[in-house]
């Protein structure tokens, strides 16, 4: 089956309705992290809450914030998946009464394992481990090490350095959804839509 896609990193306006207007494209993330290079300012955030997302879904990715600036920032979105990429617990990624990702950083086995932590999560994350980097490396991890999940029932995204020149591969992983972010960038926090448009045929 077609795995769903959404592209993440999203913060700047014509970008967001370019890709509003794409089809395949299911979610569109946003991340609410200051370090990230891909930060929603205030003023964005501003923009996006008059924006009509038609048929996809928002995404909204914190790391570690606290429960009234996920509320805060969230709110300005309809019905938003929250994605969380810090050390949060499934009892505080559930308080919020919203479908929730939860990010697993594989490094090994071990890793993929921690996903039972999370049992309310309506999707799970798979990403690279990368000391103090929360998203965004442009590396992917051993993908192999997800045949250890093909017989839990999972909803599993996979994350971390999908691009032109790996999607097959990660198709092969069989995931629910692939998560887009640095594959389909010119520089740090400039998606390219050339580069998406290419990525989106292959899939």
């Amino acid at each position: 089956m077609k795995p769903f896609v959404k592209i993440c990193g999203i913060n700047d306006l014509n970008v967001l309705n370019a890709l509003i207007e794409m089809n395949d494209i299911d979610f569109l993330g946003f991340i609410f992290y200051e370090n990230s290079p891909r930060n929603v300012s205030n003023d964005f955030l501003t923009k996006i809450s008059k924006v009509d997302f038609k048929d996809k879904r928002p995404v909204c990715v914190y790391v570690d914030a606290d429960k009234f600036f996920i509320e805060e920032t969230s709110s300005n979105f309809h019905h938003p998946i929250l994605q969380f990429h810090g050390k949060e617990t499934n009892e505080f990624c559930h308080s919020f009464g919203k479908d929730f990702w939860k990010v697993i950083k594989v490094k090994d086995n071990t890793s993929i394992k921690d996903l039972v932590n999370y049992p309310n999560a309506s999707g799970i994350l798979f990403e690279n481990y990368m000391k103090g980097i929360h998203g965004g490396t442009g590396r992917s991890f051993d993908w192999d090490l997800l045949d250890n999940i093909k017989d839990l029932d999972t909803k599993f995204i996979l994350s971390g350095g999908i691009n032109t020149k790996n999607v097959d591969n990660a198709i092969d992983t069989n995931p629910w959804c692939l998560d887009i972010n640095s594959g389909v960038e010119s520089a740090p926090g400039i998606k390219d839509i050339s580069l998406i448009k290419e990525l989106l045929n292959k899939i």
